[in-house]
């Protein structure tokens, strides 16, 4: 054995005790002004904040209130929706099966759900059980979103099969990331199929009551007591109000369930712990070839800037992100619904995890927290991460009420002219999407008014804009997602197709209204 010079040695535990040198790990008083700030600077009514490290819980609390219209305080044990942090169960439900023998990540979708087609025969026939969790199918992004959101509507997850082999792609199969819902809802699907059992009731009894997640539920729907839950919030004309909860009837497996910061913590651990669980790490959820693929990355995303954690390298795995943090690897995920967004942030290496739930959707708050409280792990001080991203969300804000701005101002212009009214029967109609369905152009009190026939929703007034483009103007102001109407004339002057497209940068790209394209039918 080749003994190490004494300098070497130096040199060698100095760089191992960096970490516990330089790092100051946030105390839970400094976590609870930091969140009392956060509350504060972007109007959030609850949030809940667990830090897991080294196996334990370090931290675990409520904050603020769960809904504006009680008094009721958030705790640890306050049911939050987790949203997209489902898709990272959804993995591990098909990881479990191919533990079970009952599959491959490689096997064929079409094998599972043969009426299973995408626009593209060749994607078809090639689509793998990994392509549904790795958004890299080729379809832009958010595609077919609106045969689930913004909820209450009539698609269900036949619809959302079918449906597919219309959407059309806009990038190379396996080529490009695009983040998408409807192919982790079809992985959930594949989950049912050979389990012979809903998503749903599979990841409860696999995944949830295993780690003694027993409050936690697959939808707000199976929640068996309601007593501690949040209610979900928005800015509504300036104010942040209580909104319409999602109750997704299907596709749970891309968002649907709902847990706490203290049953979330179990799932992190347990995660932290690759697959083990329970006294002295004795069983084992799965596999540790199964969990370092969900850990392993899958499709690149492209890193043009470093940013703050001096990152090289960006992709998704299964049902998580992978990037690099400061030298670690960070496997994490954000999530929204309407009215809470949320995130789960792990550092394998350091054995650190932070969960940040909240019931208002400014993605804003829950990464201030989780920046503030990692950097106080990787030692980076100096950094207010409150500051940096209040401050970028007043510039992003800025820019997206300049762009709405200028077009209400187009819009009232044009109100007084008599092109504003003129000739609306015209346009008034049945126009069909092949995947969205039947919208309807009527007139209210003397203005157009447009109806989705399936997804009730989207409906609200429209306003002329320019030439034959209106403003829809939706009457559920929560939705926050006005958008242009363009009308196109056949070749008699008539209105006989609609293109549409979100007004405001800010909307939430799950309104993909860009993708639907209609024809006139009667």
């Amino acid at each position: 054995m080749k003994l190490i010079s004494r300098p070497l040695l130096v040199i060698l535990l100095s760089a191992g005790n960096v970490l516990s040198t330089f790092a100051q790990p946030i105390s839970s008083s400094e976590v609870d002004h930091l969140v009392e700030l956060t509350l504060k600077t972007f109007d959030v009514p609850g949030i809940a904040v667990a830090i897991i490290k080294d196996g334990k819980v370090v931290h675990s609390k409520g904050y603020g209130l769960r809904s504006l219209a009680s008094t009721e305080k958030v705790d640890e044990n306050t049911l939050f929706g987790i949203a997209s942090n489902s898709k990272a169960f959804t993995a591990a439900t098909l990881g479990i099966l191919i533990d079970d023998g009952k599959l491959k990540w490689d096997d064929k979708v079409i094998d599972y759900i043969p009426e299973f087609r995408m626009y593209n025969s060749y994607v078809t026939e090639e689509f793998t059980i990994r392509d549904l969790l790795t958004h890299r199918s080729g379809l832009g992004l958010g595609a077919g979103d609106l045969m689930f959101w913004p909820g209450q509507n009539s698609f269900t997850m036949k619809d959302i099969i079918h449906n597919l082999r219309y959407l059309k792609p806009v990038s190379g199969f396996r080529t490009k990331y695009d983040y998408d819902n409807l192919l982790y809802m079809v992985a959930g699907e594949v989950v049912a199929r050979v389990s012979g059992k809903p998503w749903e009731e599979f990841v409860e009894e696999r995944i949830m009551r295993p780690l003694g997640m027993a409050k936690s539920a697959s939808s707000f729907n199976r929640l068996k007591d309601k007593s501690n839950v949040i209610a979900a919030h928005a800015m509504v004309d300036g104010k942040v109000k209580v909104i319409d909860r999602d109750r997704f009837e299907f596709g749970n497996s891309a968002g649907g369930i709902n847990s706490s910061i203290s049953e979330m913590s179990k799932w992190v651990i347990m995660q932290l712990q690759h697959g083990k669980y329970g006294e002295g790490l004795s069983k084992q959820l799965f596999s540790e070839d199964v969990h370092e693929e969900m850990w392993t990355p899958q499709t690149i995303i492209p890193v043009r800037n470093p940013g703050a954690y001096n990152t090289h390298f960006n992709s998704y795995g299964l049902g998580w992100n992978i990037n690099d943090v400061m030298g670690y690897k960070q496997a994490s995920h954000t999530g929204f619904v309407a009215g809470m967004v949320t995130q789960v942030t792990l550092i394998p290496e350091l054995q650190l995890g932070i969960i940040v739930l909240t019931n208002q959707q400014i993605g804003a708050a829950f990464s201030s927290i989780s920046n503030q409280i990692k950097d106080s792990y990787l030692g980076i001080k100096g950094k207010d991460r409150l500051k940096e991203n209040r401050e970028r969300m007043q510039a992003n804000l800025g820019n997206a009420d300049k762009v709405t701005g200028d077009v209400w101002k187009v819009v009232e212009a044009a109100q007084s002219a008599a092109s504003a009214s003129k000739g609306l029967n015209q346009y008034t109609g049945t126009y069909r999407d092949i995947w969205f369905g039947d919208i309807v152009i009527s007139i209210k009190d003397g203005k157009l008014f447009f109806a989705s026939q399936r997804s009730p929703r989207i409906s609200g007034e429209m306003f002329f804009y320019k030439g034959n483009t209106f403003v829809a103007k939706w009457t559920d102001r929560s939705l926050d997602a006005d958008a242009f109407i363009m009308f196109g004339l056949d070749y008699e002057g008539i209105p006989a197709t609609i293109k549409m497209n979100p007004i405001s940068p800010l909307t939430d790209f799950s309104y993909d209204f860009q993708d639907l394209d209609f024809k006139r039918v009667k």
